[in-house]
């Protein structure tokens, strides 16, 4: 059922557009006037052809088109909702397109100035450009007139745009590299080494002066807690060679468990043999 009131809608959209009025063109007309206001050429516009010769401006005249738009049926002047020519080089296929201002009354003028041409000319040679008139309107049918052939003087080429040369093949880029850092002497290596150790060396040899008492440090209950302050210790190093720093927290993790189990252990020893309650 929808599908047959589908098919009846466009039937009557079509029959509505065969019957509905077509636009067209009153009195189309140019002229061709130099810089002093001198007529070059006048001449009213067919059409059905083009004019010939092509229209030519030299590098000051000026170019006037004048016309109406009106109802092909009664006649009356229609103000269309888009008027524009076209300029188009089928050489090059370069196109410019030029909106044209028609009053209520279907009246319009466009005005083309060689001393001064608009940016919606395209660049030119010695080839006639082909001007078209395109009209559109929402209640009539769009309607496409070829108007003229039209012969420009050539224009310079186009100015380079400043950010064209980021869009081409840049030459390679040749990175320099300073030179491998130099490694001191031995010699002077070496008496650095023996200075940072100096002060370890002094420890160790207070320490055997003094003989500091440690007799619970091998004891069963506190040496593990020991080893795993010095397996700590091996980590830091082994971080500072080659070790990354979630490597080292992955084994720290897993090595806290341990020390802390042991610490405990340990302090719970320490504690009883203060108080007397250790059996050893």
């Amino acid at each position: 059922m929808a599908v047959g009131v589908f098919s009846w809608l466009l039937l009557a959209l079509a029959a509505v557009g065969t019957h509905a009025a077509t636009l067209t063109l009153q009195s189309p007309r140019i002229t061709i006037s130099s810089s002093d206001a001198s007529q070059l050429r006048a001449e009213p516009l067919s059409l059905a052809h083009k004019p010939s010769p092509p229209l030519s401006l030299g590098p000051t005249d000026v170019l006037k088109l004048t016309f109406q738009v009106v109802d092909k049926e009664d006649g009356k002047g229609v103000q269309p909702h888009q008027t524009f020519l076209r300029f188009f080089d089928e050489k090059t296929g370069e196109e410019g397109i030029q909106p044209v201002k028609v009053t209520p009354g279907g009246k319009a003028k466009f005005e083309l100035n060689m001393a001064r041409p608009p940016s919606s000319l395209p660049p030119s040679t010695t080839d006639p450009l082909k001007v078209s008139l395109y009209i559109g309107s929402f209640v009539h049918p769009p309607v496409q007139y070829e108007l003229f052939d039209l012969v420009v003087p050539p224009s310079q080429p186009p100015a380079q745009h400043p950010d064209e040369v980021h869009f081409h093949v840049r030459p390679e880029i040749q990175h320099t590299f300073r030179p491998d850092q130099k490694l001191p002497p031995k010699v002077i290596s070496a008496f650095f080494t023996l200075l940072l150790a100096a002060p370890w060396v002094v420890l160790l040899g207070l320490w055997a002066h003094i003989r500091p008492q440690v007799p619970y440090l091998f004891s069963p209950s506190i040496l593990p807690f020991v080893a795993s302050l010095a397996a700590f210790e091996a980590l830091l190093v082994q971080y500072w060679a080659a070790l990354r720093l979630g490597q080292v927290l992955f084994y720290g993790a897993i090595l806290a468990v341990p020390t802390a189990l042991t610490g405990k252990r340990a302090l719970a020893a320490l504690g009883e043999r203060r108080l007397g309650k250790s059996s050893k």
